[in-house]
């Protein structure tokens, strides 16, 4: 195995471990009831993009809050587009052939795809919740459900980082590449 083919399957291999923790971390991220923990009546409260929690017992949410809404759907496309960016990232790496399909580069775009996604869901849950609880109320913190989708955005990013680093690895440039 050459040099440079050694690096591109480096590169490959980093952007599929970061973006497999990416997505399982964007996966309970959404799914889980922690993004946000305030007291109220000396009793700790939590809620999540779907439910609220108080002691003993969590409910659904019933509002359609605008704001909840499309964090919901955002953080749900940068789950899908993260999954498909595996799928083809790593038909990428062994190498299955698709004619004039370049899986690498699709998956590295997929990847910052989901990172944008879920940025825009972290930025919009993060602007309205601290816009409205953090006037309203004094005793609330973000929580782990939501730290979690942070980290997601870091390794959905270099996820795309990586891809794109295999893609330059294998491009045609010419009689003089590599």
């Amino acid at each position: 195995m050459s040099v440079c083919r050694f690096k591109m399957y480096s590169f490959m291999g980093g952007g599929l471990f970061c973006a497999g923790l990416g997505n399982i971390l964007l996966v309970v991220s959404t799914a889980t009831d922690y993004w946000m923990q305030y007291r109220q009546s000396s009793s700790y409260m939590h809620q999540g993009l779907w439910r609220y929690c108080v002691p003993g017992k969590c409910m659904t949410h019933t509002d359609s809050i605008a704001y909840w809404d499309a964090t919901r759907a955002f953080m749900i496309l940068a789950v899908l587009a993260c999954f498909f960016g595996l799928i083809i990232g790593v038909m990428a790496f062994i190498n299955y052939s698709f004619n004039s399909f370049d899986k690498t580069f699709a998956a590295g775009i997929l990847y910052f795809i989901s990172c944008f996604f879920v940025l825009l869901a972290m930025a919009v849950y993060t602007g309205m919740t601290v816009n409205y609880y953090g006037k309203r109320y004094g005793n609330w913190r973000f929580s782990w459900s939501y730290i979690m989708g942070w980290v997601s955005v870091v390794l959905t990013f270099f996820s795309g980082i990586f891809y794109m680093c295999a893609y330059r690895m294998h491009e045609p440039r010419g009689p003089m590449s590599h």
